[in-house]
């Protein structure tokens, strides 16, 4: 199954370190991040989990739920999280779905057999209160996830959630924002009363609206 932006991300019951959920009402009214990592017990996993435990506040201030998924047991990922805590210094203090029959990883199309016919690749899935996909990236296995530029692309989707902006290359929160072209002129002046400054008629700078 792929999953596009703006798809109802895929419902699903299944048992996690935390005890069992099922999705959409684990989520709330809550943003989600579901991410996948191809294995317990893996130098790069052990790395990433113990990064998203790290931050996980940030997560919280915003709104934000996160649960991991791989193809392994609960059992072993209770295993696990011993490990990610000694070498990681964070407890891990999330969940992580047992998929071991890869019900989750076939919903969400986590395993790309170019890849690995087996193990799921490093997706990541922005999912908003109203359970729609607001993001989707894919890592190979080789390669960890930067945590600060999900809180950044997390940031840039809540606000343009809110407010008729976008956000440019390298933004992060509290730079400038860029006014919607559906805006005019005469609208812009109303919207965003800190006032912008035009470069071109389709690009108009405006301070972050919510700071």
């Amino acid at each position: 199954m792929t999953i596009r932006l703006g798809d109802v991300a895929p419902d699903f019951s299944a048992d996690t370190t935390d005890g069992p959920i099922t999705f959409h009402e684990w989520l709330g009214d809550s943003w989600g991040i579901l991410f996948s990592h191809p294995k317990d017990f893996t130098p790069v996993c052990t790395t990433e989990l113990g990064a998203f435990a790290a931050r996980k506040a940030e997560f919280d201030r915003r709104n934000t739920k996160i649960i991991g998924v791989s193809v392994d047991d609960v059992a072993s990922h209770q295993q696990w999280k011993g490990d990610i805590a000694e070498t990681q210094g964070t407890a891990l203090n999330f969940p992580i779905i047992g998929d071991e029959e890869r019900k989750v990883a076939a919903l969400y199309d986590m395993i790309h057999p170019n890849a690995n016919d087996t193990l799921t690749v490093r997706s990541v899935f922005i999912i908003g209160p109203d359970k729609k996909v607001k993001l989707t990236l894919t890592y190979p296995a080789s390669t960890g996830r930067n945590i600060d530029e999900i809180i950044r692309v997390l940031d840039s989707l809540q606000l343009v959630a809110g407010y008729s902006v976008a956000t440019p290359a390298n933004w992060r929160d509290g730079d400038d924002v860029i006014i919607a072209n559906s805006i005019s002129d005469d609208e812009a002046q109303t919207k965003f009363p800190k006032g912008f400054r035009k470069l071109k008629d389709y690009l108009r700078l405006t301070p972050q609206p919510n700071k």
